[in-house]
């Protein structure tokens, strides 16, 4: 009787636990028998690592084997164990030293021929590993540039099994990862090139300031996607923290590519208008996927024809908007995935939607139907809501807006003063400050409030409104460069809300 052991690392959502492997050969017939919660690709695992071991040169033992991975209340989803499930019987059959394998954390799938194929949610693994105290991991080659990410951890990287074997038992070396570049800013279009829409623009300008959360509507072709596509030129690059967050949940979505590794911009992730509500918040079988909420953590979710999405769809957005996260729960456990998001919203007044206004044939009812499926509530929570008209013939011809660059360089200016203001209460930017805050400890002088005091008595807004207001009054008072809003600032936050959507 021999004893093995490994180890690797379970992911759910983008939290890691380390999972020790062990490997026991005994008497019996032949055989394989896994235990420790393993689901459907896991229990399949074992024909794999067999034939991968069998096919890198090694002998698979001719007796019972014994598989655990522990904590054994933990679901173990997915084949990132393949390599550690090999090594362990290696090492009960004395083919890999224990010494090796007792400071390595390994992660990875394997072919049939023993190569190492990639597997998601390398990032949040790693990290995992670095902070339970690990010295090394190995990943796959392929993934290697993700892993590096990670700093304070020794990083291998290996193509087959047999190259593994040869490194654990000290006679031949692994890849190491090489220095990682920045990668190049994507270019999405400039803001020059949307012309007119002077008041469409400034919003945008404010929404990327304080990472408010915006609504255009208005007929076809007037430029709302246009606008909306633009958002992300000017906005800051990540810093490194959120970039981490960013890429961690890209890797558990399987989104990452071998050329960009560490997501550096804001994401802008814009789902179909028939888009389901798993697909919208996250779901899946076992362990839930991030949904496109979560992919667009720390950049753009941006809802194309808006009123054509089902209500049910548009009100799962609630409790993202309001907690900054969502909670899933599925048969392997709840998986929790950051989905802190500035949410554009773009639709027609009505289902014609004809270029002038006064063309609509569409009833009364018919207009406040197309619309109604955004709730009170849902836009109670947008900062901004734009109506936009039909630019002129001469402005359309004529006209050239701001560029992209010189509107970057202001809201950059904004965000910075923001972050240094709230700094140490943890908060980056002017949305997320909480309105008790804003109402108590930054409380503006009596002159400042009256517009929203006003705005209050009238019932023009709620509670939750008079917040947002506020917050979008910091916003246009860093754009300005000012120490405190006024009540111009906050009567302009108004006015960007009282306008209707229909």
């Amino acid at each position: 009787m021999a004893l093995g052991r490994a180890w690797s690392v379970a992911v759910a959502g983008v939290e890691g636990q380390v999972v020790e492997i062990e490997a026991d050969i005994g008497r019996g017939l032949p055989s394989v028998k896994m235990v420790g919660l393993p689901d459907t690709a896991l229990q399949e695992s074992r024909d794999r690592v067999r034939a991968a071991v069998s096919n890198s040169g090694g002998k698979w033992p001719d007796s019972k084997v014994v598989l655990a991975l522990s904590p054994a209340t933990l679901p173990k989803v997915g084949s990132v164990y393949d390599v550690g499930l090999a090594c362990a019987v290696l090492n009960a059959a004395d083919v890999v030293p224990s010494e090796a394998l007792a400071r390595t954390v390994l992660i990875g799938e394997l072919a049939l021929d023993g190569r190492l194929r990639p597997v998601r949610g390398v990032l949040p693994a790693v990290l995992t590993a670095k902070n339970h105290g690990w010295s090394r991991i190995v990943v796959p080659t392929a993934t290697m540039a993700e892993a590096a990410l990670v700093d304070g951890i020794g990083i291998y990287g290996a193509e087959t099994l047999a190259e593994l074997v040869l490194w654990l038992q000290g006679d031949g070396p692994l890849e190491r990862p090489d220095a990682r570049a920045a990668p190049p800013r994507t270019v999405r279009g400039d803001l020059s090139e949307v012309v007119g829409q002077h008041e469409a623009r400034r919003a945008i300008e404010v929404a990327a300031a304080g990472a408010h959360h915006l609504m255009l509507t208005g007929p076809p072709g007037i430029g709302k996607t246009m606008l909306a596509q633009r958002l992300p030129g000017i906005l800051p690059a990540l810093s490194e923290q959120h970039a981490l967050e960013v890429t961690a949940i890209h890797s558990v979505a399987g989104t990452l590519t071998a050329d960009r590794p560490l997501v550096t911009e804001p994401p802008f992730i814009a789902p179909h208008h028939t888009a389901s509500v798993s697909s919208l918040i996250g779901g899946g079988t076992g362990m839930a996927k991030p949904g496109a909420v979560s992919r667009a953590h720390r950049g753009i979710l941006f809802l194309d024809e808006v009123a054509e999405m089902g209500t049910k769809t548009l009100e799962a957005l609630r409790t993202p908007l309001e907690d900054g996260e969502v909670r899933i729960a599925r048969r392997d456990g709840v998986a929790r995935y950051p989905a802190r998001f500035q949410l554009i919203l773009a639709a027609n007044p009505c289902p014609c939607a004809p270029a002038r206004d006064a063309d609509c044939v569409c009833a009364p009812t018919v207009r406040r139907r197309y619309l109604g499926r955004l709730s009170g509530p849902l836009l109670d929570r947008v900062d901004l809501r734009v109506r936009m008209e039909s630019v002129a013939t001469g402005a359309l011809m004529s006209e050239t807006g701001e560029n992209t660059e010189d509107v970057r360089t202001r809201v950059a200016d904004a965000r910075n003063a923001a972050a240094a203001r709230w700094d140490e209460f943890g908060w980056a930017t002017n949305a997320e400050v909480p309105g008790p805050a804003l109402r108590q400890k930054f409380r503006l002088p009596a002159s400042a409030l009256k517009p929203v005091e006003w705005a209050l008595r009238k019932g023009a807004i709620t509670a939750r409104g008079a917040d947002r207001a506020l917050r979008v009054a910091w916003s246009i008072c860093d754009l300005e460069g000012a120490s405190t809003p006024t009540d111009v600032h906050v009567a302009a936050a108004l006015g960007f809300r009282d306008q209707g959507v229909a």
